[in-house]
């Protein structure tokens, strides 16, 4: 859990070379409480954007994806951080810049609601909701610290 205060702290989540393509939500208010991750794409739809808690947990950190657009549509895919499955319209590639040389990219759920998939599944399947997001929060927190090196944002 975690508060981010003002849309400055929001904006201080992210590497300074995603903090101009963050478009933040029109009706977004401040202090915003985050239990695990907070997440929105943009109104034109091309950029999603994540806030969670760094890899070591200090303060959150902010990802800027870009969705990356295929030829047509293709089979099911499967989202590697929640594992639900779907068409090409629900998961697909989100890529990211790791330098202004290199990008990488993740198959996600397009609007990253892995966690309203999570709970819904642990509710049909009997579990709580809190056994499911450890896995989760790991798979992201991972994807940082490897992908993109990211250990924590440094203060600013």
């Amino acid at each position: 859990m975690f508060l981010i205060e003002t849309e400055k702290d929001l904006l201080q989540a992210f590497r300074p070379r995603d903090r101009e393509k963050v478009e933040l939500p029109k009706d977004l208010r401040f202090p915003l409480f985050v239990r695990d991750y907070f997440a929105w794409v943009e109104p034109a739809g091309t950029r999603v954007f994540l806030v969670c808690p760094s890899p070591q947990g200090k303060r959150p950190m902010g990802i800027a994806f870009r969705r990356d657009s295929h030829g047509g549509p293709a089979p099911s895919q499967m989202c590697d951080w929640c594992h639900s499955y779907g068409s090409s319209n629900e998961i697909g590639l989100l890529t990211t810049d790791v330098n202004s040389k290199r990008r990488v990219g993740v198959n996600l759920c397009q609007d990253l609601r892995c966690k309203e998939k999570l709970e819904s599944a642990a509710d049909l399947s009997g579990r709580h909701f809190r056994d499911v997001m450890p896995p989760l929060m790991e798979r992201m927190q991972r994807f940082a610290r490897e992908a993109l090196r990211i250990e924590s944002v440094p203060e600013q």
